[in-house]
């Protein structure tokens, strides 16, 4: 198969948690001809996938490398404890870092908050991922603090979640390497700015085409009409005009 044969496609990977389905939609209605090549990635591997070049683009979490990527921010999520359903904290609609100075919360390896100083108390051993350690809440061993979308994905029957304040937060971007900008990556910008796809910000669009003039039936030009002119009446009266006036003669005198 020669180059030439090879159908394009944009290669885009993003992190657990989050949903590129709105994005991927649109793609998909505005490039038919360009397949969307989704690959989910380990958040701590996405800036490695995309700096060997395994994804022309990433939905990542901040932060990122500035010096070799690109990013455009686009959402921060909320932090949430996530905590067995009979746990004490499920009858507030917000919990406070000290109210988990009791309890053991995990902190596993692919965390992806920035913890100055994880609340609670930490657990004998780190889990290795955030799936691992939601088994571990549900078996009463902890609780644990992820962003909302996290705890979605995760989502068992007999776990639930609060909102926690006082916590970092994490926030999501698209990000692609600096010296490594496609077009296809620009029109995918374009997507999640919210460009229309008449937009003539980003990639160039073609010259609009000159509209076709229209043709008899037969297929010959039509002539330019001219209006009609007035055409006088016996009387020597304009149509559609005022009377003409003339010399009047002198009235008759009565004998």
């Amino acid at each position: 198969m020669t180059g030439s044969d090879v159908t394009p496609s944009f290669r885009l990977a993003y992190v657990p948690g989050v949903m590129p389905d709105k994005w991927v939609r649109i793609w998909n209605d505005r490039q038919p001809g360009v397949p969307l090549i989704l690959t989910q990635v380990p958040a701590g591997a996405a800036a490695e996938r995309l700096r060997d070049g395994e994804a022309e683009a990433g939905l990542v979490r901040l932060p990122v490398d500035r010096t070799v990527f690109s990013a455009i921010p686009l959402y921060t999520e909320q932090t949430v404890v996530v905590v067995p359903k009979d746990h004490l904290v499920t009858a507030v609609d917000e919990v406070a870092p000290e109210d988990l100075a009791d309890d053991i919360v995990l902190h596993p390896l692919d965390d992806v908050l920035a913890w100055e100083n994880l609340p609670g108390r930490p657990a004998l051993e780190r889990p290795a991922t955030t799936a691992d350690a939601v088994e571990l809440v549900a078996a009463g061993i902890g609780v644990l603090v992820v962003p909302l979308s996290l705890a979605r994905l995760h989502h068992r029957k007999d776990l639930t979640h609060r909102p926690l304040k006082d916590a970092p937060e994490s926030s999501v971007a698209l990000a692609w390497p600096e010296d490594a900008k496609t077009d296809r990556v620009e029109d995918f910008i374009g997507i999640v700015r919210g460009r229309t796809v008449n937009s003539t910000r980003g990639r160039a669009q073609p010259p609009a085409q000159e509209k076709p003039k229209r043709t008899d039936k037969d297929g010959a030009r039509r002539k330019p009409t001219t209006a009609k002119q007035p055409t006088a009446n016996r009387r020597g009266t304009a149509s559609g005009g005022t009377p003409k006036t003339g010399k009047r003669g002198r009235p008759r005198r009565r004998s």
